[in-house]
């Protein structure tokens, strides 16, 4: 096994997810910080290893990968002891997969980040309407994902429930998870909370952002 060096900030739920995978599979890393609000992102060494600049990287003796879902599933068919949390199963996968890629375009782009980037890198405070009802519709989707099982693809816990609870835990500084509405939602965050690497991975980092995001302030305009 290569050195596996993780590069990325706790505040990032993309890095959050990744650090979940690897705690999950019980892979020893190194994780070295990467400050974007400082710009450390875009320096010559760090476009070297992604040329994108953006956070998670993985360096896996030389090699570099980034964006969480290629590293998440690479990691789980690389060093997990079975496939259970990324199936080799065509069908159980086209699952899996189909909640990352909703992960990534509706609730990552199309939810979060459309608030996150403006707010920190443009201090646009001032939030439409529009932007909060795109996480309205995420959390009524979640539900529906949630219908026939405890799990975001099914009955076992997968690198889909990582991207996505990372990304849910973030949406919830600009809406609410009203448990009355959304029961199943609630209770598979609570599950997700008992993972014994939770709060280490994820919780921590989640308490960071909104930190960060209180810390800019914001107003919703109707």
């Amino acid at each position: 096994m290569g050195k596996l060096i993780l590069y990325g900030l706790d505040a990032s739920p993309p890095v959050r997810a990744s650090l979940m995978t690897l705690k999950a599979l019980d892979i020893p890393f190194e994780y070295k910080i990467v400050d974007l609000l400082n710009k450390e992102h875009l320096s010559e060494e760090y476009c070297a290893k992604n040329p994108q600049h953006t956070v998670p990287t993985l360096e896996d003796d030389g090699n570099f990968i980034w964006d969480s879902h290629a590293i998440m599933a690479y990691l789980v068919s690389k060093y997990g002891k079975d496939d259970a949390f990324y199936p080799k199963d065509l069908l159980k996968r086209a699952v899996v997969d189909q909640r990352l890629h909703f992960e990534s375009g509706v609730m990552f782009q199309g939810g979060l980040r459309n608030i996150t980037a403006p707010l920190f890198f443009k201090n646009e405070t001032k939030i439409p309407r529009s932007k909060i009802d795109a996480i309205v519709d995420v959390y009524n989707f979640l539900e529906l994902f949630l219908k026939n099982g405890p799990y975001m693809a099914g009955s076992h816990l997968t690198i889909a429930d990582f991207s996505i609870v990372s990304t849910v835990t973030s949406l919830v500084n600009f809406v609410d998870i009203e448990a009355g509405k959304y029961p199943k939602l609630m209770a598979w965050l609570k599950r997700m909370e008992t993972l014994p690497y939770y709060q280490e991975t994820n919780g921590k980092g989640a308490q960071k952002l909104k930190e960060m995001i209180k810390m800019k302030g914001f107003t919703i305009l109707d």
